[in-house]
């Protein structure tokens, strides 16, 4: 019944852990694609060739953690 129902009893720790997960799997998958992207197209886009497309692709990829992962929890 509906009046069985009290807001905030419910435990939500499934959803919270498939949200971070689907958070997570988004923001990763997003890095993975876009370095791929860019090897791609300055692989066979450019005279940059092979060597030049995978530095800018690391490099890329490289940032993309050090700026995308997890920060440390501010302390109180």
């Amino acid at each position: 019944m509906a009046s069985e129902y009290h807001r905030g009893d419910m435990d939500i720790s499934e959803q919270v852990a498939t949200f971070n997960l689907f958070n997570g799997l988004t923001k990763w998958g997003s890095l993975v694609m876009a370095a791929l992207l860019l090897l791609l197209v300055l692989w066979f886009c450019t005279p940059a060739g092979f060597l030049g497309a995978f530095i800018s692709a690391a490099v890329l990829a490289g940032l993309g953690v050090v700026f995308l992962r997890e920060k440390p929890e501010a302390a109180h």
